[in-house]
């Protein structure tokens, strides 16, 4: 069931959508993972005949992709410059 294409499509809408719901660019790294592997099954070339053939292969695969992905995701939505505050005072200092 796992090397339909549109399994991972709706995998990647679902996790999408509570992405929007709970935001904080970790269920994206997924949905984006996921979608690759959509288009992975739909193209249908060696690769997918590949990953079908082995259940493990396919998740693997998947996981790296979420990993790579939210790996981009942190580095161009990360912490910015000026985001972090630095106290040059105490709060008992008078």
């Amino acid at each position: 069931m796992l090397s339909e294409y549109w399994v991972w499509f709706s995998g990647a809408l679902i996790l999408g959508i509570l992405e929007v719901l709970l935001p904080g660019y970790i269920l994206l790294g997924f949905a984006i993972a996921a979608g690759v592997m959509g288009i992975v099954f739909y193209i249908d070339t060696g690769l997918s005949a590949y990953l079908a053939g082995s259940l493990p292969l396919s998740l693997v695969v998947f996981a790296v992709l979420a990993l790579v992905s939210w790996l981009t995701l942190r580095k161009i939505f990360g912490i910015r410059k000026g985001q972090v505050k630095i106290w040059d005072t105490d709060i008992n200092e008078g």
